[in-house]
């Protein structure tokens, strides 16, 4: 061990509160006496010892500060050669190192756990859209098997006409409640930026009322749509128009006719 790590090692300190045995208070002098940096770091230390004697204590005299240095110098004579490391040391590291693989384990089953958190909260949600959506389309056929088995309604075939003769519909009139479906099945999808529109026809003279639109005709599985009523319908209509509808019917676009 040279002078520095001597120095560095903090056995110095031992040295001058007295906790080294004879034999490396032995070693510790000659040191001092071969090194000029290890005596006057000795001297440091007690220094700093009387110093901190003087700040608790002040009303000692200078007569007895001088005896204490005395006996630290004459009491400690030695410095260990080599520092020892204590088994301690060595199971704090050891705990340490087990504690950070351990919490770096939780912290890796946390995250696979809130991963499989998250993928269960999808599959909930699309469980639960694919629940709504078969609720609506059971909702919907309900409809239907209502519209069809009302004995009150008429059922209107809309045939098809010079723009489209292979298209075909049905009107289903209640002359009651006024209440009309429209099964359009028979129609072909409409172009884009364009709608079908049903009228509600008198025809002597021939006056034409729009009943409705059939919006989200692409997107409808049934294709049987409610409309608005209408009073004493004589026929009825179905023509192609711009998204959005016309104030009357564009005949040159007629899809569908047929007569109540």
């Amino acid at each position: 061990m040279n002078s520095r790590e001597l120095i560095d090692s903090g056995t110095l300190e031992l040295y001058v509160f007295g906790k080294l045995s004879e034999k490396e208070n032995e070693t510790i002098a000659e040191m001092a006496k071969q090194y000029p940096e290890v005596q006057d770091e000795i001297l440091a230390i007690e220094n700093a010892v009387i110093n901190l004697s003087q700040s608790v204590a002040p009303h000692l005299s200078a007569t007895n500060y001088e005896k204490i240095r005395t006996r630290l110098l004459d009491k400690h004579k030695v410095v260990p050669i080599s520092q020892k490391k204590s088994w301690i040391s060595y199971t704090g590291w050891a705990a340490a190192a087990i504690f950070v693989l351990g919490f770096g384990f939780q912290f890796y089953k946390l995250n696979q756990t809130k991963s499989t958190i998250d993928q269960l909260s999808v599959e909930k949600s699309k469980m639960q859209e694919s629940i709504v959506d078969l609720e609506l389309k059971k909702q919907e056929a309900q409809n239907i098997l209502t519209v069809l088995r009302d004995q009150n309604n008429i059922q209107i075939t809309l045939n098809g006409q010079e723009v489209a003769p292979y298209a075909f519909a049905k009107a289903y009139y209640n002359k009651e409640t006024k209440d009309v479906f429209i099964d359009a099945a028979g129609l072909p999808d409409p172009p884009k930026g364009k709608v079908y529109q049903v009228w509600g026809l008198k025809l002597d003279p021939l006056t034409p009322k729009s009943i409705g639109l059939l919006k989200g005709f692409a997107i409808s599985n049934s294709k049987i749509f409610k409309v608005e009523k209408v009073d004493d319908a004589e026929a009825f209509g179905i023509t192609l128009e711009p998204e959005g509808g016309s104030i009357s019917p564009t005949l040159e676009q007629l899809y569908t006719l047929g007569k109540v």
